[in-house]
């Protein structure tokens, strides 16, 4: 079996994204995708801007700190304060983009992401990732720069790291 191809959902109204995708993997299986930190590495980011975990605290209250390294060696900075943690099938976040100091910039677009992780038939789980916006402005300025091509790709690369 093989995972479904990732489908986007926009919905202007409540300002949200949905990326989903059916994998080939148990709940807790798809749950690591998530908390480990070398795993979400590997997918989340882009090949060409390698993702770095620098602190990594997946509990409630907790901060999920990282940089992307540009293909010039350029660092972008962000940051996910966990809002809830229900391991293993729900995870919320709260995004920002953040300085090298960790201090976030004004601006962003998007405020939450929240992944939930729902078994299937078969041992499969439907992995949804639902991201919030401050703004209809501010999603489609996030979809226009590539957000949701980049996070369908992200996704692709997600049965690599479940076959390993």
């Amino acid at each position: 079996m093989t995972m479904t191809a990732p489908s986007v959902h926009k919905d202007p109204e409540s300002m949200t994204m949905t990326i989903s995708m059916e994998l080939d993997a148990t709940v807790e299986r798809a749950w690591q995708l998530w908390a480990d930190p070398r795993q979400l590495e590997q997918w989340w980011a882009p090949p060409s801007h390698p993702m770095t975990m620098v602190e990594f605290d997946l509990t409630p209250g907790g901060r999920l700190t990282h940089y992307f390294t540009g293909e010039d060696g350029q660092k972008h900075h962000g940051v996910w304060a966990v809002i809830a943690a229900d391991p293993p099938t729900r995870l919320e976040l709260a995004d920002a983009d953040t300085d090298a100091d960790g201090v976030p910039n004004d601006g962003n677009a998007m405020t939450n992401m929240v992944v939930t992780l729902t078994e299937r038939k078969g041992n499969r789980t439907l992995m949804a990732v639902e991201l919030h916006f401050v703004s209809v402005e501010g999603m489609e300025q996030v979809v226009a720069a590539g957000m949701e091509d980049g996070i369908v790709d992200a996704m692709g690369r997600v049965e690599a790291i479940l076959a390993q």
